[in-house]
């Protein structure tokens, strides 16, 4: 009796490894669908990410400029009820002349999402178009709203021909 030769059985062997190392339809399909799955998540997810993380800088965070005060020329001259908008430093910043002839003046940047507030003089307040934040044009204490904190005022000091506005 003979034996069955063992030449078929390497043959057998190197078709069954082929056939182990081949990717399947099922397991390509499997990681194509894991990949855009994962891309798709990213990219819904970033901007929900960017949303939520508050763009407003923790507080006693330097400045990269070191701006102590700003000189507005001719800003004495600023009608009751109006504001002029002007930079302090890298922010924008807003000067209130009020019916009552005081002055004030604050970072023009919401609390909330860092959005660039207005003075409604009609209404004597400072508002944020963004989500409706309220402020109070004199102090700038937040009065309703979603922003957590008032704004940061300034000490203003009128002279004839200039307004100084510095850090309080």
């Amino acid at each position: 009796m003979s034996t069955p030769s063992n030449s078929s059985q390497p043959a057998k062997d190197a078709t069954e490894n082929l056939a182990e190392n081949v990717m399947s339809r099922r397991g390509f399909a499997q990681i194509l669908f894991t990949g855009v799955g994962l891309c798709y998540a990213g990219v819904i997810g970033y901007p929900i990410y960017r949303y939520l993380a508050s763009p407003i800088e923790a507080e006693g965070e330097a400045e990269s400029t070191a701006v102590s005060q700003v000189q507005l020329k001719d800003a004495d001259q600023l009608s009751p009820s109006t504001a002029l908008m002007f930079k302090f430093g890298a922010k924008p910043a807003v000067l209130i002349h009020h019916k009552d002839g005081t002055w004030s003046a604050m970072e023009a940047v919401c609390q909330h999402l860092g959005c660039t507030v207005q003075y409604q003089g009609d209404r004597d307040i400072i508002t944020c178009a963004c989500h409706g934040g309220v402020y109070d044009s004199h102090t700038g204490k937040n009065i309703s709203g979603p922003p957590p904190r008032g704004l940061v005022p300034f000490t203003v000091s009128v002279q004839k021909g200039v307004v100084v506005v510095s850090k309080t």
